[in-house]
């Protein structure tokens, strides 16, 4: 494990065939985790239920992809784990997700994340409208560190799950905490991706005004556009997202 989470890691237990760890709370714990024990996957568990979703893809080395170095797996990995288990201490308390299992969640919440986010291509400023409890914006963020993410959520308690997520793993990702139809109208990025939005048509109205270069939308093969969405971005590319019946990335470009 990495020095990010392996100091303060105790109590190894085997359930099934998955490692899981009993998180002890010690001083270097982050604040939320005080008083409480939370079960979740260690970062060499997480790393091999990844394994589908980020072997898949090599990032491109380019001229015109120049900030970007290969990401930092195992660093990615330990923060994933903290990730997780903030998620299943807050899931306790509020519907951040109704996937429940630590399994399930690395794979359909973090892996079809990263597996975005490995083919994002030269990005500087991405908006994740919609993020729920950060899917996919703040692992692309982790893998991501060259480009500034912007998280909306306009429901209070899953954006302050969002701050607490940033503030614990010390991330530079912007939260906005409403509407993205609230943001001021000059306000536009380079990638706006979208998942399990609420009242998807709408959301991909607003989505068109915000993107100037590319929309990444998770979706599934049932997923359709809407015509005046299609005309001013083209899906360019559509990839089988792994592990899923008809999950389908849809990447359109201007």
């Amino acid at each position: 494990m990495g020095s990010a989470g392996g100091d303060y890691l105790r109590g190894l237990k085997t359930v099934a065939s998955c490692e899981l760890l009993v998180v002890s709370c010690e001083l270097k714990l982050p604040a939320c985790f005080a008083g409480d024990s939370i079960i979740f996957l260690d970062a060499e568990s997480i790393a091999a239920l990844l394994q589908p979703y980020t072997a898949l893809t090599a990032v491109p080395a380019s001229p015109a992809f120049p900030d970007f170095s290969a990401p930092d797996w195992p660093r990615i990995y330990a923060q994933l784990s903290i990730y997780l288990g903030l998620i299943l201490k807050w899931n306790a308390r509020i519907n951040l997700t109704a996937i429940r299992t630590p399994e399930e969640i690395v794979r359909r919440h973090f892996g079809e994340s990263l597996f975005a986010g490995l083919r994002l291509g030269a990005c500087q400023t991405l908006l994740d409208f919609g993020s729920g409890a950060g899917f996919p914006g703040l692992p692309i963020q982790l893998l991501r560190p060259d480009v500034a993410v912007t998280v909306a959520e306009s429901r209070s308690k899953k954006a302050a799950f969002l701050h607490e997520v940033t503030r614990s793993l010390d991330l530079p990702a912007e939260v906005w905490a409403g509407r993205v139809e609230a943001m001021p109208p000059s306000r536009r990025f380079d990638t706006v991706t979208l998942r399990a939005v609420d009242n998807m048509e709408a959301a991909l109205g607003e989505t068109g005004r915000r993107a100037s270069q590319r929309i990444l939308i998770l979706g599934s093969s049932r997923t359709s556009l809407p015509p005046e969405l299609a005309e001013q971005f083209p899906v360019r590319e559509q990839a089988a997202l792994p592990q899923t019946a008809d999950g389908v990335l849809f990447e359109l470009r201007r």
